[in-house]
């Protein structure tokens, strides 16, 4: 038998909810940001990734909590365009890392200030203060 787990309280029910709908918000932003530069929401959440620096086919599939075999659509997507490039691992040769170039660095960055709209309307709301609290709760959240 599983034991009963206690019901979230009506506050952190509350909570969860409206980071929910922040999250939703914000993914339909990017996807319609994602179509000004004729890429899908997948595709722009990859060149996101890579903006930090080159990844393992694998370790993107990770964070896009997908099949590897989707990442290598994907990235054969974005190479076509010349967004993207495959490079072997230099620590493992047997391993592929994907990279941007320098188009696709660009692209990212054009892409993510579009989103500066999602970001500005409401957080302007709240002052530098409130965006700083917040801002050290949700790092103190995802530990």
């Amino acid at each position: 038998m599983t034991p009963r787990k206690t019901p979230p309280d009506p506050l952190a029910r509350e909570v969860v909810e409206l980071i929910g709908t922040v999250v939703g918000r914000y993914h339909e932003e990017y996807d319609e940001a994602a179509t000004g530069y004729a890429l899908t929401g997948a595709q722009a959440r990859v060149l996101a990734l890579l903006m930090h620096g080159p990844l393992p086919m694998r370790r993107i599939a990770e964070q896009l909590k997908c099949e590897p075999s989707n990442v290598t659509g994907i990235v054969d997507r974005l190479e076509s365009r010349g967004l993207v490039e495959r490079r072997p691992d230099p620590s493992d040769r047997r391993v592929k890392l994907a990279a941007t170039t320098a188009a696709g660095l660009e692209t990212g960055t054009r892409l993510r200030d579009s989103l500066g709209d999602f970001a500005r309307e409401p957080l302007a709301r709240l002052s530098e203060a409130e965006r700083t609290a917040l801002r050290d709760l949700l790092r103190r959240m995802l530990g």
